[in-house]
């Protein structure tokens, strides 16, 4: 129901926990992605910040070139970070969100806005969109956390 905190034993019956539970994942998996993204990148790039990484390029000074950063790299490890920079805090407001007994259509039009803005943040990151796509895309996103955490704490504070 509407305005009533989720029993522990209902979570799993409970509609808006599952939905945010369904998205969580999804922005969870998207955020993975990320780590095998900068690991083709290094590999077809061949940059690498670790001696050991670069073993099967050769030994001593012939493996020390590939000791280097790279543009592209670079940018997908920024993209990874504005994951982790905005996916954690949507993570632990977002189940705090689901247990404070929000309307189903609310939960799910903030579930998917977050999650469809991450993903389009991912998009123009990479490809890479011309600005204000990324910029926009990141507002979104942090403008939904932002409504969850409001009304987490009006709910907590106006009981």
């Amino acid at each position: 129901r509407s305005g009533e905190m989720a029993k522990l034993t209902q979570l799993i019956d409970n509609e808006v926990f599952r939905a945010y539970a369904t998205y969580a994942t999804i922005v969870l998996l998207k955020m993975m992605l990320m780590s095998l993204i900068t690991a083709y990148f290094r590999m077809t790039r061949k940059a690498f910040v670790n001696p050991e990484d670069t073993a099967s390029f050769g030994k001593g000074e012939s493996a020390k070139k590939w000791l280097r950063t790279d543009p592209d790299v670079e940018r997908v490890r920024r993209g990874h970070l504005n994951d982790l920079e905005n996916i954690v805090p949507f993570l632990g407001i977002g189940l705090l969100y689901a247990l404070s007994g929000p309307e189903l259509y609310t939960a799910l039009l903030h579930f998917r806005i977050f999650t469809g803005s991450r993903i389009a943040h991912t998009f123009a990151y990479l490809i890479p969109l011309p600005q204000p796509s990324r910029g926009l895309s990141w507002a979104v996103g942090y403008a939904v956390t932002m409504s969850m955490a409001y009304r987490v704490l009006t709910t907590v504070l106006y009981r």
